[in-house]
């Protein structure tokens, strides 16, 4: 099994932002943590700040990977392009969170993204990546 998890803009800053909403854990530590946590599973990780990176690696998901999961950052709530991308995405995806965006500024409480996601995990930090890993192999399972 292959997954792809794509991170958005600021992701690779997390030890410089907020510990109350992101937690105290940073990218790289997340990424060993889901690596040794499901050591059967090929893992992709990719981040970028660009938006036309992130809807290219979505693009070629289809292709390439099982599922896929994805934490767009502040692209959640802006991007249309982005959305599209996954909407046009035919493997099963997970949206994931570090924070609870419903509890954060009202600009966050909506994520145009996650309507097109087959689930959306958001508020337990960087467990939100563990759940989205045991969401997205019971989903992929479903679809074989």
């Amino acid at each position: 099994m292959k997954i792809l998890i794509i991170n958005g803009p600021n992701l690779n800053l997390l030890k410089l932002r907020n510990p109350d909403y992101y937690g105290a854990t940073d990218l790289n530590s997340i990424q060993e943590i889901i690596k040794n946590k499901f050591p059967d599973i090929e893992f992709e990780f990719f981040q970028s700040y660009d938006e036309s990176s992130i809807i290219k690696s979505i693009n070629e998901a289809t292709n390439k990977f099982d599922g896929l999961i994805i934490n767009p950052g502040g692209y959640s709530h802006t991007s249309v392009a982005i959305r599209d991308a996954l909407e046009i995405c035919k493997i099963p995806k997970v949206e994931v969170h570090l924070s609870n965006i419903q509890a954060r500024e009202s600009f966050r409480n909506k994520s145009i993204t996650a309507s097109v996601c087959d689930g959306y995990i958001s508020g337990f930090k960087s467990y939100s990546y563990i759940l989205g890993v045991y969401a997205l192999i019971n989903l992929i399972n479903i679809n074989k």
